[in-house]
């Protein structure tokens, strides 16, 4: 058994537990996305894991198995105009809230990545760095950054010469070059600091 499934055991759940998780709050630019997952524990997954700790390579075998294995998965998100109208933690918890709304199978608990559980009718609980401790949240993890990284990837091909493919969005040196030089694109977040701060040097 790995280490993340060993310490699984420290939550007493019960087994039809949906672990959730979102991806792409840090970002300039770019839906925030979110996914639940439901594991099956009669088809156990190795090697699951926090997203940013696995190699690219890595995540995409486990996208398809985690698909391919769980009981149920939803991937959901929230737009950049939901994020603009109601902040990114509203919008990352609503996301959150329609990634379990979208299961298949309804959960009889969740465990949330992060510090904060959306108002929802289920049993829930927060858990601070559970993409590296429960594998539900890890798998959810993973399926919401592959999704959100393969969105990137193609709005690159949308918006080039942003990097988008490389950064994903974040505000790299190369990303605020790009914005400085290329000015705010309809997926830009305009709420965001940097962004708002460009849209109004333009008036």
């Amino acid at each position: 058994m790995s280490q993340i499934n060993d310490l699984f055991s420290e939550f007493d759940v019960p087994e039809l537990t949906a672990g959730v998780a979102e991806v792409g709050r840090g970002p300039l630019c770019g839906d925030v996305v979110t996914a639940a997952v439901i594991l099956d524990p009669a088809r156990p997954i190795s090697g699951l894991n926090d997203s940013k700790k696995l190699t690219e390579k890595r995540r995409e075998a486990l996208f398809v198995e985690i698909q391919e294995k769980a009981l149920s998965f939803c991937i959901a998100r929230a737009s950049v105009a939901e994020i603009d109208e109601i902040n990114i933690l509203q919008a990352s918890l609503l996301a959150m809230h329609r990634a379990v709304a979208g299961l298949s199978i309804q959960p009889e608990y969740v465990l949330v990545d992060g510090n904060k559980v959306p108002k929802w009718p289920y049993k829930a609980e927060a858990v601070v760095k559970g993409d590296s401790r429960v594998p539900a949240i890890a798998a959810a993890s993973i399926l919401a950054k592959v999704t959100r990284d393969r969105e990137m990837i193609a709005l690159d091909g949308v918006y080039p010469g942003y990097g988008m493919a490389g950064h994903k969005g974040y505000p790299t040196k190369v990303h605020m070059e790009a914005l400085q030089r290329l000015g705010v694109t309809p997926i830009h977040r305009r709420s965001y600091a940097p962004v708002r701060a460009m849209l109004e040097s333009e008036q």
